[in-house]
C-alpha cells in the first residue's frame, strides 16, 4: 500500500446538518499568521488524497479522520481547478507553507454530505476544538478559505436541484418525524414558505411515506403524529420513473 499523499490533488467535504430549525454546514476554524497579522477564518474539511485511494475512498477517509462520520449520504460536486485557488489570497499560501505544503496548484474535488443533528441523534459526529455548525446563511457571511465561498454556493445549489427529484429531504430527518419537520427542511433549503395545506395534501398522495401510530415526545406543542420514509416503496415507484418532486 502507497499511503503517501499526492501534492496536487485534494477533495473537501461539505457537511449540511438540519436541526430541525437550519439548515447547517460543518467549518473549520484556522489561525493563519501573514506579514506579522494574525487572521482567523474558516474552511472545509479536506486533505490531499493518497497514492493509493480512488477518490470516493479518500473522501470517506478524510471525512471519517476530521469528523467521525461514516456511512452517510456523500456526493461528488465537480473540480475546482483555477489557477488562482491557491495564491488569490496571499495569506492562503501563508497557511500552506506553515503546514509544510508550499504548492500552488491544487485541484480539490468538494463531495457534499447530509445529516441530521436533531436532539438526541447519535450520528457519530466527533468534532475538534476547532469545527463549528453554522448556519448557511451565517456561514455565508464568514471568512471562507480559498474558493470555498464558491463551492460552498455550488453545493447548495446542487442540493436544491437534487431535492427536487431524489428523497434527499429523508438523509436529513430521524427516522420517525412529523409533516411539519418535513415541510421546515424544503421552506429551509428553498429559502421560501410553503402552504401548509397544499403540502400535506401532496403528501397525502405519496405511498412512500407511512403513517405510524405513533405521535411526538417530549414537545411544548401539541404532538404531532409521526411518519417513516419507507426506501423499498420508493424504489419500486423509482423504477416506473417516479418523479419526487414536491
Amino acid at each position: 500500500m502507497d499511503k503517501r499523499l499526492v501534492p496536487n490533488v485534494s477533495v473537501d467535504s461539505v457537511v449540511f446538518g438540519f436541526d430541525s430549525i437550519h439548515l447547517n454546514v460543518l467549518l473549520i476554524g484556522r489561525s493563519i499568521v501573514h506579514e506579522g497579522i494574525q487572521y482567523h477564518d474558516w474552511k472545509f474539511p479536506g486533505d490531499l488524497i493518497r497514492w493509493d485511494e480512488d477518490l470516493d475512498t479518500s473522501s470517506k477517509r478524510i471525512l471519517k479522520e476530521l469528523t467521525g462520520l461514516e456511512n452517510i449520504y456523500m456526493k461528488q460536486l465537480k473540480a475546482f481547478g483555477a489557477l488562482d485557488r491557491l495564491t488569490k489570497r496571499p495569506r492562503d499560501m501563508s497557511w500552506l507553507i506553515s503546514i509544510d505544503h508550499p504548492e500552488n496548484r491544487v485541484i480539490t474535488i468538494p463531495y457534499y454530505s447530509l445529516i441530521n443533528l436533531s436532539k438526541g441523534t447519535d450520528n457519530g459526529l466527533k468534532l475538534n476544538e476547532n469545527a463549528k455548525w453554522f448556519p448557511v446563511n451565517e456561514a455565508k457571511k464568514l471568512q471562507l478559505a480559498f474558493d470555498h465561498y464558491e463551492i460552498l454556493e455550488f453545493a447548495l445549489e446542487t442540493l436544491r436541484n437534487e431535492m427536487r427529484t431524489k428523497p434527499l429531504a429523508f438523509e436529513l430527518l430521524p427516522p420517525k418525524f412529523s409533516l411539519s419537520q418535513l415541510q421546515k427542511i424544503y421552506e429551509v433549503i428553498f429559502e421560501m414558505n410553503l402552504d401548509k395545506r397544499n403540502f400535506r395534501k401532496k403528501i397525502a398522495n405519496l405511498s412512500y411515506i407511512v403513517p405510524l401510530n405513533e405521535k411526538e415526545n417530549d414537545v411544548s406543542h401539541r404532538p404531532a403524529k409521526l411518519y417513516m420514509f419507507s426506501r423499498d416503496v420508493y424504489q419500486k415507484l423509482k423504477s416506473q420513473n417516479f418523479d419526487f418532486t414536491i
